[in-house]
Order: structure tokens, then C-alpha cells, then sequence
């Protein structure tokens, strides 16, 4: 519960800087996190195995791409998210990663 929380703080306070990226409330953001969370457990792992290749000659940073295409996925499911493009997606996913990554670090 406290990874959804520090997920949705990440989220919105990443939508908040970027211009390509709108959310609607900390709600969205919370039901973004979740979706987030099923995507990288279900989804993510798929995804991984299908582009192995590519990401070992490009030495992970495919992983970009696939949780870019994660995120756009859930912007087509949730309606209170909205990414204007892919590299929008692609800015946002990294903003999360970095954002994420402090937040557990401070708590």
C-alpha cells in the first residue's frame, strides 16, 4: 500500500511538471499507480521477453521504450490521464523512475 502511495505522489508530481502530461486529482494518480503496478506485474514481463534482444544490444535502455508503451496503454485505459505523444510517455516514465526512486529512498 505504502509503494501505491510513494507510486501516486511520483505520478502526479510528474504530470505536474511535464506540459505533454495531464492529470485530473490525486485520485487519477492513485488508480494510475495501480494500473501501474499490474502493467509492470503482468504486462512488463511479457513485453521483456519479446524484445530480449534489442534491449541487450541497446544495454537496457529499450526498457524506455517498453514503459513508455506501458504508460500509453494506461492513458488509453484511464480517462482522467492524458500523454500527448510517446516521447511525452517516454519523459514521464523517467520522471517517475527518478521520482520514485527518491521517495523510497527518503521513506
Amino acid at each position: 500500500m505504502v509503494q501505491i502511495l510513494v507510486s501516486s505522489v511520483a505520478i502526479f508530481a510528474a504530470a505536474y511538471l511535464l506540459e505533454g502530461v495531464q492529470i485530473k486529482n490525486f485520485l487519477h494518480a492513485i488508480l494510475a499507480a495501480i494500473l501501474l503496478a499490474l502493467a509492470n506485474f503482468f504486462l512488463k514481463p511479457i513485453l521483456v521477453f519479446f524484445t530480449l534482444p534489442i534491449t541487450v544490444l541497446t544495454l537496457g535502455l529499450f526498457l524506455i521504450v517498453i514503459n513508455a508503451i506501458i504508460l500509453m496503454i494506461i492513458d488509453a485505459i484511464l480517462d482522467g490521464l492524458k500523454i500527448k505523444s510517446f516521447w511525452w510517455a517516454a519523459g514521464f516514465s523517467i520522471l517517475i523512475s527518478i521520482f520514485t526512486t527518491i521517495l523510497n529512498w527518503i521513506f
